[in-house]
């Protein structure tokens, strides 16, 4: 699939996810076989630039092309600086958040709570694109509510302004995460529009991969949060649809390697102590699906330290090997 300048082979991209898709998650799952990943949500507030976490989030030294950075807002000039500002700071794909169901955010009339105001999102995304010299993308749900989808209706306004890609949420912003993902507007969003359009929503498998693109028709995918604990996801969905063949699940020495590198880049990208804070989420992710998954929690969390945390995870996916030599 081709954004801009830029083709994301394979057509499977890491959904924007604040306070996960940090630079070291989405360095990892590129490597493991993203064709883009997408930045956690920055704020489009000027003042909120140069705190910590707004630092943390646009940092992209190092990180592969193409290098797509998300912003969040209601007010266009507002929105309109931010694209410039990360551009110059590394975007080379600005996506503009209309899609996030939360609370804080829709309380500030940003995020999902824009597609009620359609002339807006039409003035948002008109002053984005006319912004910055770098494709544009706009990801939404499919309405604000079950009797309100009006994602067709967006989706034309976003082609018409000048927008090089659409990722459709499979849910209304009323619909939050709860039930299953529905496909058929996003089918009828890809018949109505001729620019690239994304699926997003409840793919956790290669065949259910394989079985939204054929209800959809979708360009690529956006995998959110069935990567969580399983960025070798990527790999295992690109190889299934480019033979139909299942990839067998990484044994334990495997998924130690894996999450051991990325215990070493959250504690050199973040600091040792906030470091070991963040990577605790990512290790019960792992563990989640896992033999004495709360036993591993109960004493990883207690890990104050970078070394302490990775022997106790080497320990932990070390035992699990010995007791299943042959997955290992």
């Amino acid at each position: 699939m081709q954004i801009g300048p830029y083709t994301l082979d394979p057509p499977l991209v890491l959904a924007p996810m604040a306070g996960v898709t940090d630079k070291p998650f989405r360095q990892l799952c590129k490597r493991l076989g993203a064709g883009l990943a997408v930045s956690e949500m920055t704020t489009s507030d000027p003042r909120l630039w140069q705190t910590k976490k707004s630092l943390h989030r646009m940092d992209h030294d190092g990180e592969p092309a193409p290098i797509s950075v998300q912003i969040a807002g209601y007010d266009p000039a507002m929105l309109a600086d931010a694209a410039r500002y990360n551009v110059d700071h590394g975007a080379q794909i600005v996506d503009i958040n209309m899609g996030c169901p939360a609370k804080k955010v829709c309380n500030v009339y940003a995020g999902s709570a824009l597609l009620q105001d359609e002339p807006l999102v039409a003035r948002i995304v008109a002053a984005v694109v006319k912004a910055v010299p770098v494709p544009v993308t706009l990801k939404i749900r499919t309405g604000w509510n079950r009797d309100n989808r009006n994602g067709v209706t967006i989706a034309k306004i976003a082609q018409d302004s000048g927008i090089a890609a659409l990722a459709v949420h499979g849910r209304t912003r009323a619909d939050l995460y709860n039930g299953d993902a529905e496909y058929d507007t996003i089918a009828a969003i890809k018949q109505a529009v001729s620019i690239p359009v994304m699926a997003n929503g409840d793919i956790d498998s290669p065949r259910k991969a394989r079985d939204v693109l054929r209800a959809t028709g979708a360009d690529a995918l956006l995998i959110g949060r069935a990567a969580q604990g399983r960025p070798w996801i990527f790999r295992e969905v690109a190889h299934y649809l480019a033979t139909g063949e299942l990839l067998p699940p990484p044994g334990p020495h495997a998924v130690c390697a894996i999450l051991v590198e990325h215990l070493e880049h959250l504690h050199a990208f973040y600091g040792e102590h906030q470091g070991v804070r963040f990577a605790r989420k990512h290790l019960g992710w792992y563990a989640k699906d896992r033999p004495e998954n709360a036993a591993f929690r109960a004493v990883v969390n207690r890990a104050e330290t970078a070394a302490e945390q990775i022997r106790l995870t080497r320990d932990y996916f070390n035992a699990l090997a010995d007791a299943a030599p042959l997955a290992a």
